[in-house]
């Protein structure tokens, strides 16, 4: 019989015990005598309290799995073990098996739900730790060598990519490593799309949807991925490549120590870059790889370029025509274009050079990583079956030899100017490099003649006069336009309000270029529009804005505080938004930022009303063309305010209806008439307001809607269903 002194014994002993198991958890270890059981608000918490493992229910499922998740925003979750197994009540646990050498995930009738199914070695103290870098390890307690883990997560990447996880392949064993999106928001387990890196010939990312090529990313030309069009995340964070006998994979690292950052593939197939400031918890997509319909793969078909600013924006290849001139002409490229003139294998062959693009797909091709560009003309030319050809290595000058055989596929125009740009030479019949020299020829000869003719000089000499009047105007800070004056900013003022531009005060990027956040010397908050110099907007839409907002007020329309025009930089100056656009909100993944539908409707009110003003009560009758929920910026009261003028059109007297041959906007939120046919009127906001307004209901974007009974966009969808109560609500 137990004396009193041994119950006082066992229980300190028991409480020994238990605070031995709080540090060691608190500390991201779990020994083979600790489990983590759900109900019991248990959880492994890695040493810097960076990740957080334990149970969780993602969105509106009741579904239970084992995951891990940044501690600061424990929504966002970045690893399931058992996402394709989920546990239906909240008696699961969260242990080392018996024999120690596997993890374990067990149901109420301890039957093992998910294993690590770890290597076949026996650690003598075996230990599962969550390190700060995200990576659930299983380990000796007495090595620490990451080359000795029995297992770790970082080998099994659900959807998310983190800094120090490997994309790619294990040569020696054969096994991959790739990303897989959730089904849903509600649903962790395999969706419909993945993101690999494919190993034949060069390595290119490409994601898919089942077996079907959606995006290729690009390919690695021995410094970056050529294709990959990002103005600023190599600032963020860069690429490490690790190609060896054992491995053929990518890396990545944070540049900005304080920056978190993160790949994810979302349901929806995008793959985004994502970027939390350190202390704080909202995450921002820094950028998404479906960035315009050129992302698409193969969207122009074959021997063919697709170019965003390009009018079409399919073009032939030089010395290739449409397949079919009338789909063609009704804005169909899919079928993509032939030669003018069939190949011969003659000598007097040759090929033409065009820069700047994402490589053709590696469908057919030959490499040669040893020979010089020179050999490889010479090797493409004297094979029948060789259609190009470039450096498989960008780095030195250039090095090594690609040649492709037969179509060439996926390829677009890079929509921002790189240093090193990737020469790819397109090989020609004899008859299409006659007639192209014979154009070069007369192109030179007219360069000549207007060179020499005084009419030319003349018109030079007041050109020059006209620039230098231009820019001493500009120097002395003087911008006047029919009465109307706007404050102007130095350009020091601005640079100390950005902290020199620095990265860590960008906010975000468009097409006229980045946006900081400033503090003026006053204490007020600013934001500032940088036109860049690799932006495919210019001085036209930067004074487009500048005369428009400044003739504009009204509390729905963003407020244009001043410019700065000084040199090269244009700059324009806007009233801070803190709660940024609207598209942060209504498309979220985080369940906190979803607005109320009382907001919402507050929402929309609010940009009608600025619509109205812009289309008949201002003094002037403005068509914005270019209205989406990533150009509604929200105030502090998250009231809505209209932005980006650059594409807008002032309407004259009578004037209810005009035409373009230049198209403008963002596909998806075009009416018809204007996509088709260039013609645009107050119509066609109205129209993009109606598909706003749908994305605001649904929380769906309109382009990348997708639905298991069509390949219908929302629009579409919604124009599918007979419009009753009932059917309205599925919308929501």
């Amino acid at each position: 019989m137990l004396t009193k002194a041994s119950h006082v014994l066992i229980f300190h002993s028991l409480v020994s015990l238990s605070i031995f198991i709080q540090l060691s958890t608190a500390d991201g270890t779990l020994s083979s005598i600790q489990s983590l059981k759900d109900g019991t608000n248990n959880s492994l918490v890695s040493a810097g309290q960076t990740f957080e493992l334990g149970f969780f229910s993602p969105g509106n499922s009741k579904n239970r799995y084992i995951g891990i998740w940044f501690k600061r925003t424990p929504d966002v979750i970045v690893w399931v073990a058992n996402r394709n197994n989920p546990l239906n009540d909240s008696y699961g646990e969260f242990t080392l098996s018996n024999n120690s050498n596997q993890l374990v995930l067990l149901d109420r009738l301890k039957t093992i739900v998910w294993s690590s199914n770890s290597s076949e070695s026996v650690a003598k103290n075996p230990v599962a730790q969550l390190l700060d870098s995200g990576n659930l390890v299983l380990r000796d307690n007495e090595n620490q060598n990451s080359e000795l883990y029995l297992w770790q997560s970082f080998d099994y990447p659900s959807n998310t990519l983190l800094e120090g996880m490997k994309l790619g392949w294990d040569l020696s064993t054969g096994f991959e490593r790739y990303l897989t999106s959730w089904k849903s928001d509600d649903d962790p387990s395999n969706g419909n799309y993945t993101e690999r890196m494919e190993i034949k010939g060069l390595p290119q990312i490409t994601v898919f949807m089942g077996s079907t090529k959606k995006i290729r990313i690009g390919t690695w030309n021995g410094e970056k991925i050529s294709g990959l069009n990002v103005l600023s995340n190599y600032y963020i964070q860069k690429p490490v490549p690790i190609f060896n006998e054992k491995e053929a994979c990518f890396m990545f690292e944070n540049n900005l120590s304080s920056v978190i950052t993160r790949i994810e593939l979302n349901s929806a197939g995008e793959a985004q870059l994502l970027t939390l400031q350190k202390g704080g918890n909202k995450w921002g997509v820094m950028y998404s790889v479906i960035y315009d319909q050129c992302d698409k793969y193969g969207y122009c078909g074959v021997n063919a370029v697709c170019s965003v600013n390009g009018d079409p924006i399919c073009q032939c290849l030089e010395g290739f025509v449409p397949r079919s001139k009338e789909e063609w002409e009704v804005l169909n490229w899919s079928n993509g274009c032939k030669r003018k003139t069939t190949l011969e294998c003659r000598k007097d062959e040759g090929f033409v050079k065009r820069g700047a693009l994402k490589l053709p797909d590696l469908l057919e091709f030959w490499l040669d990583k040893g020979m010089s560009l020179e050999e490889c003309e010479k090797e493409c030319l004297n094979n029948c079956s060789c259609t190009a050809y470039t450096n498989s290595d960008v780095r030195n000058g250039g090095s090594g030899c690609l040649m492709w055989f037969g179509d060439l596929l996926d390829i677009r125009a890079n929509r921002i100017k790189d240093a090193t740009v990737q020469d790819v030479y397109i090989r020609l019949s004899a008859l299409d490099m006659k007639l192209i020299s014979d154009a070069n020829k007369r192109k030179r000869l007219k360069k000549i003649v207007a060179a020499s003719a005084s009419a030319g000089i003349c018109i030079l000499i007041l050109l020059l006069a006209y620039i230098t009047w231009k820019f001493k105007n500009r120097v002395n800070g003087k911008v006047k336009d029919k009465d109307i004056e706007l404050p102007l900013f130095d350009l020091a003022t601005i640079t100390s309000a950005t902290k020199n531009f620095t990265p860590e005060n960008m906010i975000g990027a468009g097409g006229f270029g980045p946006v900081y956040k400033g503090n003026l010397s006053s204490g007020q908050q600013i934001a500032v529009k940088r036109l860049s110099k690799d932006s495919g907007q210019g001085s036209k839409e930067f004074k487009n804005e500048v005369e428009l907002i400044a003739k504009l007020q009204h509390k729905n329309l963003v407020t244009l505080l001043g410019c700065c025009i000084q040199g090269d930089e244009r700059m324009l100056v806007y009233e801070y938004m803190p709660n940024k656009s609207l598209d942060h909100f209504i498309f979220s993944n985080n369940r906190s930022n979803t607005l109320s539908w009382a907001k919402n409707y507050e929402i929309v009110m609010g940009i009608a009303r600025g619509l109205l003003y812009l289309h008949q009560d201002s003094k002037l009758q403005v068509i914005h063309r270019d209205l989406k929920a990533s150009n509604i910026l929200l105030d502090i009261n998250q009231n809505p305010k209209i932005s980006d003028f650059g594409l807008a059109r002032i309407f004259g007297g009578d004037e209810k209806e005009t035409r373009t041959r230049t198209v403008v906007g963002t596909y998806g939120y075009m009416s018809p008439e204007y996509a088709v046919d260039g013609k645009f009127s107050v119509k066609s906001d109205v129209f993009s307001f109606g598909v706003l307004l749908l994305e605001i209901v649904s929380g769906k974007r309109n382009r990348r809607f997708s639905h298991p009974d069509h390949n219908h966009n929302l629009l579409g969808h919604v124009s599918e269903k007979t419009m009753t109560t009932d059917h309205i609500s599925t919308l929501i």
